[in-house]
């Protein structure tokens, strides 16, 4: 009984550990993903606090595998803050759930300088939700213009709430690119953004250009981002294998450039202009500096243009190569956000760290049995059933068995109190002088001793073969040994029997122990088949096919092993009891017999 409730106890404490830990936002919701944003010296090592950056998180095989689990257009998404309470603004750049590849956009308020504690959350599995994405909301009051390349055909658009949409384009639109979709520059492309009031770089408010570039080779003064008006100019471009930032006004402009960029690779390009210096960002790290006299600039901009004055072509000084990501901000940026902006959207982003994936609990019990209940097939119901029908059987033995044993050990221990009073002549005498007859099962204070079964029929053999015996009278007669041995081939045949009865349906545990880690084998085997056999059918091969139908699958072992567990416990400390039980009987019975030698033979 105590070994019961132990296991019992250890059980019960086991279970909520699989349950998810913490708050929920809406239970209308099933999953959510945590993400973290490191930006302590071994993640983005940001000095200081950045305030409202648009963070991109990418998701994949590689960090998500629960596209199955959001509905097919990822309009069930939602950020909530680390508080588990604030909505977070965001929208998908690109969701494919077919490719099992996303990439979102979230308005992050701040992010802390040296911290790894800043997080949220990715919630989805809601299929009546509709979509809250809000693209412009994504991004603040001061982003005045980005271009995503996210379409496949016609103009590139502005994503901002400003909509400052390009009017001419003849870039190349790519659909896959560094960030989704991106534009590709042949030498000879540009796109064109006409002026507006938020396009206007105020000397009291700053200017800050930035965007993402790849190219194969050096390049001849090629313009990137051009801001420009009659002969002023601001200009973020490539000169040879460097970048450059250029404010011109009139035949000498401030240039400033930074060290080679590696040719093939993305590299996150930036300058700021405000407060009288032009500063120029390389992957988000300062590369100049430069003191500069600004001026009120409000023109056209151009993407992909001369690095001279914008709209200038002569000597084929276009950009050539690819581009994503364009962004004008009509304040000057803080070189931790620049920072925080090139080290989360870039392919190794160690500003963005995926944690842990959670699921809404049930009941109190962590929904993921749900999930695996519900992927249960037949034959797997059937195992689990029977393993649980042996496992229920086994307890109910168990616990009788160790309710007998207890009652026949107390019994022992009582009539070998009263039997070692007993003088040392005729054992057949009790040690309170009681007639032979009480002690043939007229008496109960010894209940379900086996001792006291074997000493009454030792008694009455014993009996049989001593003539003129009367009641606690002295023994005069001799016993022969033939006598002897009938008397302990009797007190044999019923130990046999007690032995026996001390055993009785053991055998039910030995079958619990050996055959329910082979029942759950077979189920698991043909849980595994029959789900293999459907994915060749629907021909939908990714993990979250595999893995419901597989852990379901798997359930049907761990109910063999929940079986065979507690049996064989069980079993090894029934068993022992027994066979000190038995060890008991035989050395009472010698020890009889042996006195019953020495008195009569």
């Amino acid at each position: 009984m105590v070994w019961n409730r132990v296991v019992i106890a250890a059980l019960v404490c086991c279970i909520p550990l699989s349950a998810t830990a913490g708050t929920w936002w809406n239970g209308d919701w099933k999953f959510r993903k945590e993400i973290n944003l490191d930006a302590s010296p071994s993640g983005a090592d940001l000095a200081g606090t950045a305030q409202n950056v648009p963070v991109l998180v990418r998701l994949s095989l590689a960090n998500f595998n629960y596209f199955n689990d959001a509905k097919p257009d990822g309009s069930d998404f939602r950020v909530i803050g680390g508080d588990d309470k604030t909505p977070l603004k965001f929208h998908f750049e690109r969701y494919d759930s077919q490719n099992q590849m996303a990439y979102l956009w979230i308005d992050v308020p701040a992010v802390a300088g040296g911290a790894k504690t800043e997080k949220f959350y990715l919630y989805y599995g809601n299929s009546s939700a509709a979509s809250a994405a809000d693209a412009p909301g994504t991004f603040d009051v001061n982003s005045a213009l980005v271009l995503e390349f996210n379409q496949t055909e016609g103009l590139p658009a502005d994503v901002t709430a400003y909509k400052n949409n390009p009017t001419a384009s003849t870039a190349e639109l790519v659909p896959a690119s560094l960030i989704a979709g991106g534009a590709k520059f042949a030498g000879a492309q540009s796109i064109t953004v006409p002026a507006s009031a938020s396009l206007r770089l105020l000397p009291n408010q700053g200017f800050t250009e930035s965007v993402w570039v790849k190219f194969e080779q050096p390049q001849a003064q090629a313009g990137l981002i051009s801001l420009a008006e009659q002969n002023r100019e601001l200009t973020l471009g490539i000169e040879g294998s460097r970048a450059v930032a250029q404010f011109g006004s009139g035949a000498a402009p401030v240039k400033i450039q930074s060290g080679e960029l590696s040719l093939g690779q993305w590299h996150h390009l930036a300058l700021t202009a405000a407060a009288g210096q032009l500063a120029l960002y390389v992957d988000g790290v300062s590369a100049a500096q430069a003191a500069v006299n600004l001026v009120e600039i409000g023109g056209s901009l151009t993407v992909g243009g001369s690095l001279a004055v914008a709209g200038n072509a002569a000597g084929g000084r276009f950009f050539t190569g690819e581009l994503d990501e364009v962004s004008i901000s009509k304040t000057a940026r803080s070189p931790e956000w620049i920072k925080a902006a090139a080290r989360s959207e870039g392919t190794e982003s160690p500003l963005v760290a995926y944690g842990a994936d959670g699921q809404k609990e049930s009941g109190g019990q962590a929904s993921y049995f749900g999930t695996i209940a519900k992927n249960l097939t037949v034959d797997g119901w059937v195992v689990i059933v029977i393993c649980m029908t042996m496992l229920f059987i086994a307890l109910i033995i168990m616990v009788l068995k160790a309710f007998h044993l207890g009652t026949v050990e107390r019994a022992n221990r009582r009539f070998l109190s009263d039997y070692d009073k007993l003088a040392l002549g005729d054992p057949s005498e009790a040690a309170d002088s009681r007639p032979i007859a009480a002690l043939m099962g007229g008496d109960k204070a010894y209940g379900a001793s086996t001792l006291y079964r074997l000493y009454a029929l030792g008694v009455v053999e014993l009996d049989k073969r001593v003539s003129g015996r009367a009641a606690g009278a002295q023994r005069v007669s001799l016993l022969s040994a033939q006598s002897i041995e009938a008397i302990r081939a009797s007190m044999d045949a019923t130990l046999t029997r007690i032995q026996q009865g001390l055993s009785a349906r053991m055998v039910l545990l030995t079958i619990a122990i050996s055959g329910g880690p082979f029942l759950g084998l077979l189920g698991t085997v043909i849980g595994v088949m029959i789900t293999f056999a459907a994915i060749a059918l629907s021909g939908d091969v990714n993990v979250n096919a595999i893995a419901p139908g597989t852990a379901a699958a798997l359930a049907a072992t761990v109910a063999g092993l929940a079986v065979a567990i507690p049996c064989l416990f069980g079993y090894n400390w029934l068993n022992t009891r027994i066979k000190s039980i038995g060890a008991n009987n035989r050395v009472f019975l010698d020890e009889f017999v042996a006195r019953i030698a020495e008195e009569h033979s």
